[in-house]
């Protein structure tokens, strides 16, 4: 005698492909490059890039003496900044912000007529001071910041979305770097004879 055949519970394909598709969203919502944990992690690397510019930058300023790049008639943060390359670094995956869309650049190329992801305060000295901004993610504007005055862009439209809505990262000149939310955590001076220059938009 025949048993009768039992059904078995489980997934169809249909369902499967839900389910991921779900499992998909949710990453890309809370993890993924956007939201605001990848860009905690983007903006750590972020400083860490920084860091590494600024030993680039005393080199430089080492054999110069005690300033750091100065471009004539710059108007953007690419041209004083490609001075490094390929002399003082060769690495210039350290000029384009991993939380940014911005390109890669051609390794150990200067990139002055290209696009990188940070600003830089031309015209300092290594005797600026310690508390002097030297290189940040892009920022809303050019002007000097006072304390809660907007740094970053808090809608994550341009300018100053290198980390769409979540702040940036922001190099000082005795090489420590921190990571800030939208708003000034203190005031960001523009000093005497020195000019806060984005990058290109």
């Amino acid at each position: 005698m025949r048993r009768p055949v039992q059904s078995v519970a489980g997934f169809s394909l249909v369902e499967l492909l839900v389910v991921m598709a779900i499992i998909l969203i949710a990453y890309a919502t809370f993890l993924g490059a956007g939201s605001e944990q990848g860009q905690a992690r983007r903006k750590a690397a972020c400083a860490a890039n920084l860091q590494q510019m600024h030993i680039a930058l005393s080199v430089y300023a080492a054999e110069h003496d005690g300033a750091f790049p100065v471009t004539p008639r710059a108007t953007t943060s690419e041209a004083p900044l490609s001075e490094l390359v390929p002399r003082y670094t060769s690495d210039t995956s350290i000029f384009v912000c991993p939380g940014s869309k911005t390109p890669a650049l051609p390794g150990a190329e200067p990139f002055a007529e290209r696009r990188i992801s940070y600003a830089y305060y031309m015209g300092l000295t290594r005797d600026s001071g310690a508390g002097a901004p030297l290189v940040s993610d892009a920022q809303v504007n050019t002007k000097a910041k006072q304390r809660g005055d907007a740094v970053f862009s808090s809608d994550g439209k341009r300018p100053g979305d290198n980390h769409r809505k979540y702040g940036g990262s922001i190099l000082f000149a005795d090489g420590h770097a921190e990571t800030w939310g939208t708003v000034a955590a203190r005031d960001l001076p523009v000093l005497s004879g020195a000019v806060l220059l984005n990058p290109k938009p």
